[in-house]
């Protein structure tokens, strides 16, 4: 629960929160917080009015004519900011949104919409950044990206527009753009109220962004909070080759463009269509929205939260973008939910506040509050049970390699250290998922493979990433595949398969922040959503196993030719307790998260040339002693083990919404 001393709404009193700002300026004086920094931990407070707040709105010139009209565009930029603080000619940092969201979809649980008075400038910000930041001496900016709601250009779908739409806000924020008070007009803007120090947020396509402009390098940008966001847009539309929508980047962009833009941008639409081909071959189009590559540029810090059931930015974002940010020495600090694609506002409320509280004020003021001092990891064990990693993956975590093996029936075997050989053949049948496949994983079934180990001895944790090495011969020239570990045995957990994707959405509001009749800072409570269950997916990945040469480009198959592919599984954390088995299972379509092939094929797998390397604190060894004198009898055709429900239909939309 809250603590309402600290995070209850402080209703607008206009006089006495001017008489306290005035009380306090010399505490929040920079000269003054640096001398405090040096004598122990702090942190900002409620101490300017949020009410009597500059609200104001600028255009800043992108230096892009992305919609062809001759004239550069100009992005939308709605500000709200302490006015007590300009007065006293103190500068601020700034918090900054950029989304597509703001007028067509609405932001957060509620999908809340920017709202206007008759002068053009904003009433409701969508969410609680300002409410909560604003008084504490920040500024919030939502920007509006390029062909969304006020703002010129087009919607490109992580593409140069979509990236400099923010980082040209970034670069005006530090007085190296430019912006005007009007969208058509030539009356020029200063940002004199702010030191430039930026830190960026938003879930979803708003990370997403963020994650973008980090990979620019820009200067000014103190650190970055990407909730659910996309690293790689190919890994949005595409896994290996193998496709995950059955619709573009050119659907996306149409969904969210303005009025104005769908009537200007069709070759920016006809571009989309034209450079991202369905068959999952990788263009540059889909290399100009590869922001790990770009991660040796990154400045910035970053605070990465992500769902670990997230079926619509999948884990494969978490990993690479993870690492390549721990190769160029990145500080990181990270937050792994049980849940879908679900803010941690709505799942870890009042600790999410006070983290991110605490994080901006360290980033952006310079407070020494010890945040980077503590564990990186924070990680959803149970629904609402959390631990913490001292670094993420933990130290003495290592790649073992799980080897399958055939057992006493067909599809049912073993899964343990030691190289075996034989094969297991499968066909493809799209009508199943993943939970069909795990509900029958002892069971003798045709639509795949499964290995389990025998009943573990000791807990078994796995944390990172892990890839399956397969080797199949098709029957058809075209096939999919897919690799799930599974962890079998009764718990219960975040329902993620449900509505809501974890949680419920309650009637009674928390406050957090303070308020104005237009822009409330109370939202729903929500609690965990959870059900009881026999098996958990703990990570999963899919390929075209036409990419098995070129992971950039798919070939058609040899029917009765045998070939080798590396399917990169999403990043996790998770431990098997012991009592529990770890399963393999290798399937064709996994419904409703990748597209079937247009053939039907059935499958044979080399066993002797197929494996499993699983990131285990501990590695191998660990894997060995959870073994050790595990019952290795297989259940006799058992009936069906209880999961989630299958997955919905996959989504097009990295909503900013729940």
């Amino acid at each position: 629960m809250p603590i309402r001393t600290r995070f209850t709404t402080w209703r607008p009193l206009a006089t006495a929160a001017a008489a306290t700002a005035a009380l306090l300026a010399t505490f929040l004086a920079p000269a003054t917080a640096q001398a405090l920094d040096r004598t122990g931990p702090r942190e900002s407070r409620p101490v300017y009015s949020y009410e009597n707040a500059v609200r104001e709105a600028v255009w800043v010139d992108t230096r892009l004519d992305g919609d062809g009209d001759g004239r550069t565009d100009r992005v939308a930029v709605d500000i709200v900011r302490p006015r007590e603080a300009a007065r006293q000619g103190r500068k601020v940092p700034v918090i900054m949104d950029a989304s597509p969201y703001y007028s067509c979809c609405g932001r957060g649980n509620e999908s809340q919409l920017k709202t206007y008075d008759a002068d053009g400038h904003v009433v409701q910000m969508p969410l609680f950044y300002d409410n909560y930041f604003v008084p504490r001496g920040y500024a919030f900016v939502g920007v509006d990206l390029a062909g969304t709601n006020r703002s010129d250009g087009c919607v490109d779908v992580g593409g140069r527009s979509d990236i400099q739409s923010a980082k040209a806000v970034v670069d005006w924020l530090n007085g190296r753009g430019t912006a005007y008070t009007s969208r058509t007009g030539t009356a020029k803007a200063r940002a004199g109220w702010t030191n430039g120090r930026t830190g960026m947020i938003g879930k979803s396509w708003d990370g997403t962004i963020a994650n973008g402009v980090a990979a620019t390098g820009v200067e000014g940008l103190r650190t970055i909070v990407p909730i659910s966001a996309i690293s790689t847009w190919y890994d949005y539309y595409f896994s290996q080759g193998a496709p995950l929508y059955d619709s573009g980047p050119d659907w996306l962009s149409n969904y969210v463009d303005s009025p104005d833009a769908r009537a200007k941008c069709a070759a920016v639409q006809q571009k989309l269509v034209d450079q991202a081909p369905r068959t999952g071959d990788r263009t540059p189009l889909w290399t100009e929205r590869d922001y790990v590559k770009d991660a040796r540029k990154v400045r910035a810090s970053v605070f990465l939260v992500h769902g670990m059931q997230d079926l619509n930015v999948r884990l494969q974002h978490v990993g690479p973008w993870w690492d390549a940010l721990a190769k160029n020495g990145v500080q990181r600090k990270i937050w792994l939910s049980q849940t879908g694609h679900v803010d941690p506002f709505d799942f870890r409320r009042a600790e999410w506040v006070d983290t991110l509280h605490r994080w901006f004020d360290h980033e952006l003021l310079g407070y020494d509050n010890g945040i980077d001092r503590e564990p990186m990891a924070d990680i959803e064990r149970r629904p609402d049970q959390w631990v913490t990693s001292k670094s993420w993956p933990p130290r003495g975590t290592s790649q073992a390699t799980l080897r399958p093996a055939r057992g006493d029936r067909p599809g049912v075997g073993t899964l343990g250290l030691t190289r075996a050989r034989g094969t297991e053949t499968f066909t493809d049948d799209p009508a199943l998922s993943e939970t069909d496949w795990a509900a029958r994983i002892d069971t003798p079934t045709p639509d795949k493979a499964g290995f389990t180990t025998g009943t573990l001895t000791r807990d078994l944790r796995l944390s990172g990433a892990s890839e399956v090495t397969v080797t199949a011969t098709p029957t058809t020239s075209t096939a999919h595949l897919s690799a799930v570990l599974v962890d079998l045995g009764p718990d219960t957990v975040r329902d993620y398969a449900a509505s809501g994707e974890g949680i419920t959405t309650l009637t009674d509001r928390t406050c957090w922040g303070l308020s104005t009749t237009g822009d409330s800072a109370c939202f729903k409570e929500t609690r965990a959503r959870t059900t009881a269950v026999d098996h958990t997916v703990v990570s999963r990945g899919w390929a075209d196993l036409g990419t098995w040469a070129d992971a950039g480009k798919g070939v058609p198959l040899t029917p009765g030719k045998a070939y080798t592919i590396t399917l990169d599984l999403g990043a996790t954390d998770h431990v098997v307790p012991a009592g529990h088995r770890l399963a393999l299972i290798v399937a064709g379509t996994d419904k409703d998260l990748i597209d079937p092939p247009s053939t039907r094929p059935t499958l044979t797998l080399d066993l002797s040339r197929t494996s499993a390397r699983v990131p285990l604190v501990g590695g191998a060894s660990a894997f060995a002693h959870a073994t050790k004198g595990a019952d290795r009898a297989v259940p006799q055709e058992t009936g069906a083990l209880d999961g989630v429900r299958a997955p919905r239909t996959a989504h097009r939309v990295p909503e900013g919404g729940r």
